[in-house]
């Protein structure tokens, strides 16, 4: 668990900012596209990005989080927010354009409304057990510094990329960064670990809205430029912020690191001596929580003469003999099978199922909906079969479709249904036809979650195939 620095409100004005855009491909098949490892609950009983919210809570940080992430997972980053009860304002990048226009848009929003508003940048999607080095950051970004969270590193990691720190540095104070260094290979590794003032970059980092706009507009004038239109003519529909898509769409996609931090003088470093891990592969997961043998493994596995490896079983039972090194990962639609030193290939294994068209790559087989969820169980030629589930309260779009028509089952609560001029209750074990160009409508007005079996029937099954006339969610087409 981590530590408590400080109690509620002490840091009245440190704005936690949380990165939440990434893809997570590495970690193919749990974490997909449509669904990456940030909303994944890899350690516990929380996500990734929850347990980076409960973070600033521990840290007694006074403001709402300001989270950037793709606007088509915005229902998803929603949904975890409200699970924790917490409050946060939400700005929606088009598409993804790296740490340093996500931070301008960040900075913007913070400095509209606090002019000496100092940003907490945290990745929404890494292992921290502890943030000591907090505390001893921030008179250096007060003082006008941007600060960089070196960790100490443990082993020469290939994975990480590095911060070259003054080796004149004095012990407890914020260091002078001297270089960036890309990942590098591992003689180079090893050699920057026995230099004794090479720290693994974080990707974390403390500093002054303002001074960090004003180093953006000196060192890369571009980015800031298309940030401030993005912003500036952006809408608020609490909590969502939409950026105005063409001017951060043509943004330069580029890190803080390139943009900034390796040109300014203002470049600082605490040193972070916590287990951390960034999460990016599985070979870095099981470094983090492995048991015996070195293995470590989630759900229903039984083992026989395996070392060092990682098995995961969604569901059914993973069985493995005399295995060392191994990453095996069964979910109810794709395995990976893998040797260890090969992990950082599931990027580009799933660049090549992409170009093959296959659907496993990008979206996993319970799609989140803002309104509950689906997954798909059974598909043929001409039919497909879902099972949903509504959450209390809650409505899907009045919509219909050209190509299918759908037959719905309750299995648990009650359905409130509109069919074209129709509108009644449906209870469990009930049934109902929706012929093809039909508007309809399912909703839950229970307490309880609604859960329905629909099969659907026609030439195409595309979830594109829908006409939106109402929707309580804002996805209509204008």
């Amino acid at each position: 668990m981590m530590k408590h620095t400080g109690s509620r409100g002490t840091f009245q004005g440190i704005w936690p900012v949380i990165l939440s855009g990434g893809s997570g491909t590495r970690l193919w098949p749990l974490s997909r596209k449509e669904h990456p490892k940030q909303f994944l609950a890899l350690q516990g009983g929380h996500s990734l990005l929850q347990e980076t919210l409960l973070r600033t809570q521990r840290l007694g940080l006074a403001r709402a989080p300001l989270i950037v992430g793709n606007q088509d997972q915005r229902f998803l980053i929603r949904r975890q927010v409200l699970d924790l009860g917490l409050a946060s304002r939400i700005l929606l990048e088009p598409v993804g354009r790296n740490t340093a226009p996500a931070l301008a848009v960040a900075a913007l929003e913070a400095v509209r409304e606090d002019r000496g508003a100092t940003l907490l940048a945290l990745p929404a999607d890494h292992h921290l057990d502890n943030f000591p080095a907090f505390a001893s950051a921030q008179g250096a970004s007060q003082d006008g510094a941007i600060v960089v969270f070196g960790v100490v590193p443990r082993t020469p990691h290939t994975g990480y990329g590095y911060i070259v720190a003054d080796p004149e540095r004095v012990s407890g104070k914020p260091a002078r960064v001297l270089e960036f260094r890309e990942k590098p290979d591992l003689e180079t590794a090893k050699r920057l670990l026995e230099a004794g003032h090479c720290f693994w970059n974080s990707g974390m980092f403390l500093m002054r809205a303002s001074v960090y706009l004003n180093e953006l507009e000196r060192l890369a004038p571009d980015i800031l430029r298309s940030a401030r239109a993005a912003h500036s003519g952006g809408r608020l529909e609490d909590p969502f912020f939409w950026l105005v898509e063409e001017p951060f769409r043509n943004t330069r996609s580029e890190s803080i690191d390139y943009a900034v931090l390796e040109k300014t003088p203002l470049a600082r470093m605490v040193e972070l001596h916590a287990d951390w891990s960034d999460l990016g592969s599985y070979d870095s997961l099981r470094e983090i929580d492995h048991g015996q043998d070195g293995n470590r493994v989630q759900g229903d596995v039984w083992l026989k003469d395996v070392t060092g490896s990682y098995i995961h079983s969604s569901g059914r039972l993973v069985a493995a003999i005399g295995l060392e090194h191994t990453i095996i990962v069964e979910t109810p639609d794709a395995v990976l099978v893998s040797t260890l030193d090969r992990a950082h290939e599931v990027k580009a294994l799933v660049r090549g199922l992409e170009a093959d068209g296959r659907v496993e790559a990008t979206t996993p087989l319970r799609v989140e909906r803002p309104w509950g969820w689906y997954e798909s169980v059974s598909q043929g030629h001409a039919f497909q079969v879902k099972r949903i589930q509504v959450d209390p309260g809650a409505h899907l779009s009045l919509q219909s479709h050209r190509h299918r028509s759908e037959h719905w089952v309750v299995t648990r609560g009650r359905a409130r249904i509109v069919r074209g001029e129709e509108e009644f209750t449906l209870e469990v074990n009930q049934s109902t036809y929706i012929p093809a160009g039909t508007r309809h409508r399912l909703s839950n007005l229970e307490s309880g979650p609604l859960e329905i079996i629909e099969v659907q029937t026609g030439d195409y099954l595309g979830e594109d195939d829908i006409e939106r006339y109402d929707d309580a969610y804002g996805r209509c087409k204008p």
